[in-house]
């Protein structure tokens, strides 16, 4: 049932990991042994949940000796987050929140024994930051490998507001009228957005916008993707997950390919006055939205390096750490890691695992290990 791979350093205790709460996959850190459980995709059905039930008594059964901690999202409504804990009550043992971008770069701290601090770029669409809002574009410091538990947030995207909050992330037209709220062009949305979601469905988002009801703010860079889509007209509703991202991704490979010295020069985290440029290139017809797409690619990743840089010199750090599922995107992945190598910095991404949540399930088990070891630190080492 489950499948082990071998860390390049042993993890400091054993710890059984829970997962993330979409593709969610199970774990257990055991000396050197990564076991993994099956993929149990979403939580969201009961088939799924009991799924992760079993894998989690499974790999319970797997360890050479009895667990130190059980970690899990720090999402208190999540299955996985209940799972943790009632396994961690049973046991006696500690149940260790993890937050979601923090588990993301520790996938590569534990699968690569990482010496030194990092400069953790994590990009998704969506997981509670420790403030109580939905991150998804951070840009964080963590402590070395055994040390992963000691982290900070540097910098993020600028946020946006989630106008309808979830049914926003499945409809990218309203992340772009969340853009034009945000720059002061909230009286465009209902004459740009009515022709194709209605009248009055472009009428109560722009109300909610405007008085912030339904409305949580996000950093997430999937929004921002969407927002982008919904810019250039290439996405109004979305069928499944990432679709939208997708097909402005699909657009600038088109544009870049056809003109491998296009760049666009940019130094913020603020996206939207990037995204304000996209919805007039979008007016033109679908033959411009291929260079949109491709300006709004060199934005971000330009962006994003710049904030890096800049955080790996104040932190004395060379090394940068991509993860989240926006790295599945190959034209951002490419161009920002080139420019993060031109700055003479080691670009690391995850290897044994995907980037997504997937394989977050060890991140989350490497940090409660190096929580576990920092705890006992004064008293004797934790045995594995």
């Amino acid at each position: 049932m489950s499948h082990s791979t071998t860390l390049p350093k042993a993890a400091p205790a054993r710890v059984l990991a829970c997962g993330a709460y979409l593709k969610n996959r199970a774990c257990l850190i055991d000396g050197p042994r990564v076991l993994w459980s099956a993929s149990h995709g979403d939580l969201i059905g009961a088939e799924s949940r009991e799924a992760l039930d079993e894998s989690v008594e499974q790999l319970l059964r797997e360890a050479s000796g009895p667990l130190h901690a059980v970690a899990h999202d720090l999402h208190p409504d999540f299955h996985s987050t209940h799972v943790a804990q009632a396994l961690a009550a049973r046991l006696g043992i500690p149940a260790i929140a993890v937050q979601h971008h923090h588990a993301h770069i520790a996938v590569v701290q534990a699968e690569q024994a990482v010496e030194g601090p990092v400069i953790g770029l994590a990009l998704d669409g969506v997981g509670l930051g420790e403030d109580g809002s939905a991150w998804g574009g951070e840009v964080l410091w963590v402590d070395s490998s055994t040390a992963a538990h000691r982290w900070s947030r540097v910098d993020h995207l600028a946020p946006l507001l989630l106008p309808g909050a979830d049914t926003a992330a499945r409809e990218p037209w309203r992340m772009a009228a969340a853009v034009l709220h945000r720059i002061g062009r909230a009286d465009e949305i209902e004459a740009r957005f009515s022709p194709v979601v209605g009248e009055q469905a472009a009428r109560l988002v722009r109300s909610l916008l405007e008085h912030k009801i339904n409305s949580p703010s996000t950093t997430s860079a999937g929004r921002w993707f969407d927002a982008a889509a919904g810019a250039l007209g290439l996405s109004v509703r979305q069928s499944v997950e990432a679709e939208a991202a997708m097909l402005v991704e699909q657009q600038a490979r088109v544009w870049l390919q056809a003109h491998p010295g296009f760049d666009m020069p940019w130094r913020s985290l603020d996206l939207a006055p990037l995204v304000a440029e996209l919805f007039s290139i979008g007016d033109q017809g679908v033959g411009s939205s291929s260079r949109g797409a491709a300006l709004f690619h060199l934005g971000l990743a330009n962006g994003l390096a710049h904030s890096a840089i800049e955080a790996a010199r104040s932190h004395d750090t060379q090394t940068v750490v991509l993860g989240g599922g926006c790295f599945f995107n190959q034209v951002l992945s490419e161009r920002l890691s080139a420019t993060l190598r031109d700055a003479d910095l080691v670009v690391l991404r995850p290897q044994s695992v995907d980037c997504g949540d997937a394989g977050l399930a060890l991140g989350q088990a490497w940090v409660a290990a190096c929580t576990l070891l920092a705890d006992h630190s004064l008293q004797s080492p934790v045995e594995v």
